[in-house]
């Protein structure tokens, strides 16, 4: 492990946990760890700026060489509380539907909740940096990650992104797992397992040293609320939404 792995990891209190696992074992000694927002994360993997990132997975068909190196993910079995539509009206009278810039995977999900549970047609007009501001009367918008806490009680209609995938599929769902662009050393990645294995078992911990305020909410949600385990399910539940972003482009 002479060359180091550039590691591109998700900013965001879901991913504290992990961040917090691989910070604390001995890998971060043979790292270039960046943290950064989502699309940023498939952007930079991508390129090929790193080999590594915990990725939204609606970028995995994008890729010239995926492995998914990890059992470890960021998912959910219901609602999820930070991938939410917010809307001032009921969903049959929304007309415009921004969409995070931050995001991937979840703006796929909610156009695919759209046409197969929804069955809205909504315009689809891709946000900037300020849209929360925008969102009002038949404006709807999909905010994701931290930013959406302090929204779920601002508005009267809100939608959780992964209850309703689950509602519709009964499965649970991923919004972002490791993959790799390129294969990696075999001892590398069980290092790298258990530096992840590492902050699953300290999430208490991950939360209070990383965490700026809110502990008490955040403890819970890395502890209750976020899925980590790539677990079968949720392997199918992947597979179900990668065909269908397949068949919809």
């Amino acid at each position: 492990m002479t060359e180091k792995i550039k590691i591109s990891a998700v900013s965001y209190a879901n991913s504290f946990p992990f961040i917090f696992g691989i910070q604390n074992h001995e890998i971060i000694n043979h790292i270039d760890l960046q943290l950064d927002m989502p699309a940023d994360c498939a952007r930079k993997l991508l390129n090929g700026e790193v080999d590594l990132g915990l990725v939204p997975v609606a970028i995995i068909p994008e890729l010239k060489e995926a492995h998914i190196v990890s059992n470890f993910c960021i998912g959910a079995d219901g609602p999820v509380e930070s991938v939410c539509l917010f809307s001032e009206v009921p969903l049959e009278e929304v007309d415009t539907i921004l969409l995070d810039y931050q995001s991937r995977t979840s703006v796929q999900l909610v156009q695919y909740l759209a046409a197969n549970k929804w069955k809205i047609r909504p315009v689809w007009k891709a946000a900037d940096s300020n849209f929360i501001e925008e969102i009002r009367g038949k404006t709807a918008g999909v905010v994701i990650g931290d930013r959406a806490f302090p929204l779920l009680d601002k508005f009267p209609y809100v939608f959780d992104l992964a209850a309703e995938w689950k509602d519709h599929t009964g499965l649970p769902f991923v919004f972002a797992c490791w993959v790799s662009n390129r294969k990696l050393d075999n001892g590398f990645l069980e290092e790298f397992e258990k530096s992840l294995e590492l902050g699953l078992s300290q999430r208490k911990k991950a939360v209070e040293q990383m965490a700026q305020t809110d502990h008490e909410n955040l403890v819970r949600y890395v502890e209750s609320v976020i899925s980590y385990s790539l677990d079968d399910k949720k392997r199918q539940a992947m597979k179900l939404f990668l065909e269908w972003l397949s068949k919809s482009e």
